[in-house]
């Protein structure tokens, strides 16, 4: 068997409902790839980070917004998921009450609220994560 580069990362979907729908927290990225599409706050692992505490620094240093709890989705690792390479993300969910200000920081050029139904062509594999993330409501 061969060596096999793989990464980590993990994704947040946070949710509120707002305006009498669901609405979920996006990111405009600034960089390739998908530069200038919208995806879920994430990011990389650090080393010896543990994978809650990276999703929570990503989704702060993103968007700035700071999260109280948060549920482990799953893992999404299908090949091809990224250009980049074999990347392995660790979803993670949130439930909020209220659209929090954003403040778009980091890798992020921009940051909005959207309503569950009504979204934007989504980077990466996103759009199937928040699908996930909905058969837990």
């Amino acid at each position: 068997m061969g060596k096999q580069e793989i990464a980590i990362t993990v994704d947040s979907v946070v949710l509120c409902h707002s305006d009498s729908q669901f609405k979920v927290l996006l990111i405009k990225r600034k960089k390739d790839p998908f530069k200038d599409q919208w995806a879920l706050p994430g990011g990389f692992i650090e080393e010896g980070e543990d994978l809650e505490q990276a999703a929570r620094r990503e989704l702060l240093e993103e968007t700035g917004v700071k999260i109280d709890s948060m549920e482990q989705i799953r893992a999404f690792g299908k090949p091809g998921r990224d250009p980049r390479g074999r990347m392995i993300s660790i979803a993670f969910l949130s439930r909020i009450y209220s659209e929090e200000t954003l403040k778009s920081g980091d890798d992020a050029k921009d940051a909005g609220w959207f309503g569950i139904n009504n979204l934007p062509d989504l980077a990466f594999d996103h759009e199937e994560i928040i699908t996930a993330a909905r058969g837990l409501l």
